[in-house]
This record gives C-alpha cells, sequence and structure tokens, in this order.
C-alpha cells in the first residue's frame, strides 16, 4: 500500500478572519494587516520576556509581558520567521499607531489585548478555535460542532447574547457582540476574566440557580437585576447522561429574547454535548506522545532526554512534582472516566496559569503535575501554595476532596522520579495516617510519613510484629472486649489516665482495670518504653491486619 496515500490529510490552520470572528471583542482588536485577513494560522507560541524573540511560520505569537514599544522585536521577529500575527498588549493608546507602522513593514499582522484580559485565557482560546478546526478543511467550512460557530448560532437563533461555559464557569466560547448590543456586566467580565467573577457566581449560587442547573434539563430563567448589573437571562445544563459538561448562557440584549429561544436553547445544549464529550475523547498524537514520555518519566521507564527533545525542555534546569488524589470516598464512587478528566482540566488550568511549561499525567489513580525549567528561586512555599489553590478550586468547582502534595525540587530534569516517590509518600501518609491538611510537602508532615511508612513496613511482614499484641487484637474482635483499644489511648495520652478515660467515656477506675487485664491476658508490661513504642505503632494497624 501506498503509504502517502494512506497518511491523513494534513490539519489546515483558521484564517485571520475567523480567528478574530471567535475571539474578537472584547478580548482581541485588529490593528494591522498588511497581510490581509486570510492569511493562515497554524499554531499559538507564547513568547516570554526571558526568550529571544523567535516565532514559527504560521503562528500566532503572544507576546507576553512586552507592552508598547517592548513589542517592537517581536513584531521585527515575527516578520522575519514567517509569524501570521503578533499580539500584544498596548501600555498607552497612543502606541497602537507606532507599533501598527512596524508591524507593516515587517509583513506580520498586530492584535492589540485589552489589559484586562488574562494571557492563558487569550492562549487557551485561540488554542482551541485552532482545534475545532476539522482535519483537511479550511476554517470557512467548520464544523457544526464548532463551539464558536454554535454560539453565534445559538445567538441569531434566540436573539440574545450567547455564552458557553464548562463546570467550572470558564468561558469555552461565545457569540459576538455588535455596538447595538447591551452587554451587561456580567457577561463583559466573564469573557475578560475568563471565567464568571466570584461575586456574581456567589449571587447566583445564593439564588439556587446553579442547582437546578444541576437537576434539571429544563431552561432556567434568572431575572434582571440593574442594581448589580444584570440583565435577564436564560440558561440550561449541557449533559452527557446524568453528567453534566457545562452550561449555555443567553443574555437579553436591547431587545427582547425570541419568542422559541427555550427551544433553540435546547437544541443547542444537545448539539454543545456532542462537541465537548468528542473534545474530552479525542487526543492528538502529539499530545498523547508528551503524556507517554511525561508518565514514563514519572514512573522512571524512560529517561529525560526524550522528553525534553520533543518539548524543547532545559533538562539542565530545577524541577518538582505535585501529586494528587481523590478522598477514599471519591475514589470508589466517583471517580469515572469524566470525573478524572475534569480534575486533570482543573489542574491544568491552574498550574498552566502559574507555570507555562506545566505537564499533567495520571499514573494509575493519582494526577501529578511536572513543573520542568522552574526558575532557582522558587520554594517549596510556592509549590504548596500553588496545589493548595488547585485543591480548593476543586471543592468549590467539582465538589471534590482533593488532597496534594509537593515533592522536593530536584536539581535536574533526570531527578524527577525522586520528586515523584517523596510526592506519594507523604500522599501515601496522608491516606494512612490520617493527616488534617490537604496540602504538604514532606518538611510538614515528616513524623505523619515516618509513622505510615513504620505501619506499611508492619503490615507487609507479620513476622516483625509483637505476637502478644496480635493476641491482644484478636481478643477484642471476639467480641470480648475494648482492651486494644484502651491501651492505645492510655499510650497516645502518655500515660495520663484521665485523659485517656475521658476521650474513652469511662470511668478512669475501669481504664486502669482494663490495662491491668491486658497485661495479665498478653505478658505486656506498659512500663517499659520499648514495649510501649511498639505498641502505639502496632495496635494503630487496621483490626483486620
Amino acid at each position: 500500500m501506498d503509504s502517502a496515500a494512506a497518511a491523513p490529510p494534513p490539519r489546515t490552520g483558521i484564517s485571520l478572519r475567523q480567528l478574530l470572528m471567535s475571539l474578537g471583542e472584547p478580548l482581541v482588536e485588529l490593528q494591522a494587516a498588511p497581510a490581509g485577513l486570510d492569511v493562515e494560522i497554524r499554531s499559538v507560541a507564547l513568547l516570554d520576556p526571558e526568550d529571544p524573540p523567535a516565532a514559527r511560520p504560521g503562528a500566532l505569537v503572544l507576546a507576553i509581558g512586552a507592552r508598547g514599544r517592548a513589542a517592537f522585536p517581536a513584531l521585527r521577529a515575527g516578520g522575519r520567521d514567517g509569524a501570521a500575527a503578533v499580539a500584544v498588549k498596548l501600555a498607552a493608546p497612543g502606541q497602537a499607531a507606532a507599533l501598527s507602522e512596524t508591524a507593516v513593514e515587517a509583513g506580520v499582522a498586530l492584535l492589540s489585548v485589552r489589559s484586562e484580559a488574562r494571557w492563558e485565557q487569550v492562549d487557551a482560546l485561540a488554542r482551541a478555535a485552532l482545534e475545532d478546526t476539522p482535519l483537511g478543511r479550511n476554517a470557512e467550512g467548520r464544523e457544526e460542532g464548532d463551539l464558536f460557530a454554535l454560539a453565534q448560532t445559538t445567538a441569531v437563533l434566540t436573539g440574545g447574547i450567547v455564552s458557553i461555559e464548562d463546570t467550572a464557569n470558564r468561558v469555552l466560547a461565545y457569540s459576538r457582540s455588535t455596538e447595538s448590543d447591551e452587554v451587561d456586566d456580567l457577561r463583559r467580565l466573564s469573557i475578560l476574566g475568563w471565567q464568571g467573577p466570584e461575586p456574581y457566581l456567589a449571587r447566583l449560587r445564593k439564588w439556587g440557580v446553579f442547582q437546578r442547573l444541576r437537576a434539571s434539563d429544563e431552561v432556567i430563567r434568572i431575572d434582571s437585576h440593574p442594581e448589580l448589573g444584570i440583565r435577564r437571562r436564560l440558561a440550561v445544563a449541557i449533559r452527557s447522561g446524568e453528567r453534566q459538561l457545562g452550561t449555555i448562557w443567553v443574555q437579553e440584549g436591547s431587545a427582547a429574547l425570541s419568542e422559541h429561544a427555550d427551544q433553540a436553547l435546547l437544541g443547542a445544549a444537545r448539539v454543545a454535548a456532542l462537541h465537548l464529550v468528542r473534545r474530552r475523547r479525542e487526543l492528538s498524537a502529539d499530545l498523547v506522545l508528551t503524556r507517554t514520555l511525561t508518565a514514563g518519566l514519572l514512573e522512571g521507564s524512560t529517561g529525560p532526554q526524550p522528553l525534553a527533545n520533543h518539548l524543547g525542555l532545559d533538562a539542565a534546569r530545577p524541577a518538582a512534582v505535585l501529586g494528587f488524589a481523590y478522598g477514599a470516598a471519591e475514589a470508589t464512587a466517583s471517580a469515572s472516566e469524566l470525573t478524572r478528566a475534569e480534575v486533570s482540566n482543573l489542574i491544568s488550568v491552574h498550574t498552566a496559569a502559574r507555570h507555562r511549561s506545566a505537564l499533567v499525567a495520571q499514573v494509575d489513580a493519582r494526577i501529578y503535575v511536572l513543573l520542568p525549567q522552574l526558575p532557582r528561586s522558587i520554594d517549596l512555599g510556592t509549590l504548596r501554595g500553588w496545589g493548595q489553590e488547585i485543591s480548593e478550586a476543586a471543592g468549590r468547582h467539582l465538589g471534590l476532596p482533593l488532597r496534594g502534595s509537593v515533592g522536593c525540587i530536584v536539581p535536574a530534569l533526570g531527578d524527577v522520579p525522586e520528586s515523584r516517590r517523596e510526592a506519594d509518600r507523604i500522599l501515601d501518609a496522608m491516606v494512612r495516617v490520617g493527616v488534617a491538611t490537604t496540602v504538604a510537602a514532606l518538611p510538614d508532615i515528616q513524623a505523619e510519613v515516618l509513622v505510615s511508612e513504620l505501619l506499611a513496613l508492619l503490615t507487609a511482614h507479620p513476622d516483625l510484629r509483637d505476637p502478644r499484641l496480635t493476641a491482644l487484637v484478636t481478643h477484642d474482635s471476639r467480641g470480648q472486649g475494648r482492651l486494644a483499644e484502651s491501651v492505645l489511648a492510655y499510650l497516645n495520652a502518655f500515660g495520663d489516665v484521665r485523659a485517656a478515660a475521658t476521650g474513652l467515656h469511662v470511668h478512669p477506675n475501669t481504664l486502669r482495670y482494663r490495662l491491668r487485664r491486658a497485661e495479665e491476658l498478653t505478658g505486656l508490661d506498659l512500663s517499659r518504653p520499648d514495649q510501649r513504642l511498639l505498641a502505639m505503632l502496632q495496635l494503630r494497624l487496621p483490626p483486620a491486619v
């Protein structure tokens, strides 16, 4: 068979015109287009201020941190390397003319990004617009599942202003606004901030909107609140079976919504569900390779160089691993493939906002974040803060208790397995001995980790256990008393009988009797420090062990 004939058609990009139709106001504004609006955009690239100015042919270059005149090198490099467009933030309105002149000279389109917008938002939405382009077709014939096109169609059918959000209230796509549209504060701030602003979300929660969306497939109506800058709205949940994937919101503009707005919105939700389910299932070959190499490095089965070469990483810079695990209930009841995808997406978004090289991979039941190319000045406290943000967001948006751990910061990418092992030690201790904190580094819970590992050793090697303590637990398991529990409570209270008895809700004399009975039955001598130490450890093992 001819291998060339069997190869899939190459993916084409989207035109600058289509990108502007997808993003447009209020995020970006066209300042110059020397090659016209049909120039093709094939990729999105982030240009960090610390990086030398460079671009790939056909790229949309996001010049992060280069405001105003500082963006001149990025424009010239974009023209030299064949980039399609460069996006910058203006330090002052008057700078647009000088930047546009430079862009025209360089032969590259110039987009200005609103100062309130977040770069990771522009990056995510631009990539989403590119990824929605079907294989082998240009953007002018985009398929029905395109979320931006769906938002625009829904806006036409309902007569309103549409946005599509995921379950974390992040904006995935939105309809284009015209000058006559009366956009309210909630929509404007949601698009600029990539996520519904918390004060407004709190109001919607108070009014029971999110609860009704989770419980119903019907269109929900939200009355206008002029005093809060909120116009009348319709909302409907996007569902796949019983699982909510997101929400479509329709804001009423200057004119009333159409008579059949509810029906159009229900249809749009079903089309959006097909699109979001497909988006969750389809992974590009490049992404599959990246995740495979990342997981291999975390497990120690592959070295650092394949991943470094694939992504252009500096393997000699520091790295670290964050680990995440569901609570015990979620691990057995709710950890469906869809839930794991939602958690992984949430972790990806939060870590990418903090560290642009962050990589997320799932190994067995845990989700790991590999942080390569870390600044040499970074510390565990900063990484713990990132992990805490993720844990809190999972509870707030997904209703999942998510434990997190921070592995040690290692000097190079090749040492990543060491950081992953430390992250696992912390998560193991959180499960085994019950740690109150939700996110921790090793110095935070050093004692708990060591106790956890001693318990694991006793679990794996029954021959290391004291048979007298085993006999005591067996005695209690046959319904003959609470002697083992009483001994452990006494030891945990450092021999304070009254404190231990209070914790057990018994009289001190009852506890003294139980201690004497335990010693008589087993031959233990609780006056000996070594026997007390071993008893404190072994009696913490689960009764079934």
